[in-house]
């Protein structure tokens, strides 16, 4: 029998994006095996050759539209065994200014921010619980605490992503399967790169992607990036719906 120790496994759905890219690299400095999936092929492998190059770890790609709901179960059945953690961090944003206009653009946002995540998620951590192990990781929003009319449509999104991750860790944790939710502030990234952000409230990349660690280490149920975030959505929930309409948020 071998005594050789397995290489814990990491699975990034949205590797594309520069949280996903960030939170691979943080897996693959700590010795794990790393595969990024997402759309852009030619992005995924430039991203996986540029942190093998620096951390030395095995990091692998592969095709995955997650809004493609009839192709989740396709994509399920490819793995031979199920990564020990899961990551998603696909996300979608526009202004509600343009969501207003464009009911596709609105379409697509509920469709990235919950519906393909969501049941792609469901259906790897089927399988996961089958094995009875594992840790599923969903990067949710604190815009999901409360709907704001400023961006109602992304708010409910992840809104709805929240409360899945919520009911899926109360569902699991009887199979050995741990979920976290991680809720980042503003981040600085592509996505946002058009937006004036206040310094003090926005969060790197690279913070999400220590965020995700710790929460995976110390099987945290529900992590703020950055602490600030949970006081001002305690204050912003509290606040009562006669006052709250009212505002300009």
């Amino acid at each position: 029998m071998s005594n050789e120790l397995k290489v814990p496994t990491l699975l990034v759905l949205g590797g594309c994006s520069d949280i996903g890219a960030a939170i691979a690299e943080r897996f693959a400095k700590e010795g794990w095996k790393v595969s990024l999936a997402g759309r852009g092929r030619q992005a995924l492998d430039e991203i996986a050759k540029g942190i093998h190059a620096r951390t030395g770890a095995s990091v692998s790609s592969c095709f995955c539209d997650v809004e493609d709901l009839s192709s989740h179960k396709r994509f399920v059945a490819s793995f031979d065994e199920m990564p020990d953690v899961v990551v998603s961090s696909v996300g979608f944003m526009q202004s509600q200014d343009v969501l207003d206009k464009d009911p596709m653009m609105a379409a697509r946002t509920l469709s990235a921010n919950f519906n393909g995540p969501a049941l792609l998620l469901h259906s790897l951590s089927m399988e996961m619980a089958s094995a009875g192990h594992g840790v599923v990781v969903g990067i949710s929003s604190v815009a999901g605490e409360r709907g704001r009319g400023s961006n109602y449509l992304y708010g409910s999104s992840k809104a709805g992503f929240t409360a899945f991750l919520s009911g899926l860790r109360n569902k699991l944790q009887p199979s050995g399967v741990h979920v976290v939710t991680v809720l980042p502030g503003f981040v600085d990234t592509k996505m946002v790169a058009d937006l004036e952000l206040p310094e003090v409230l926005t969060a790197s990349a690279d913070q999400v992607a220590n965020a995700v660690w710790s929460g995976v280490d110390k099987k945290r149920d529900v992590v703020f990036v950055l602490p600030v975030w949970r006081l001002i959505m305690l204050i912003i929930r509290s606040i009562p719906e006669s006052i709250f309409k009212k505002l300009k948020l």
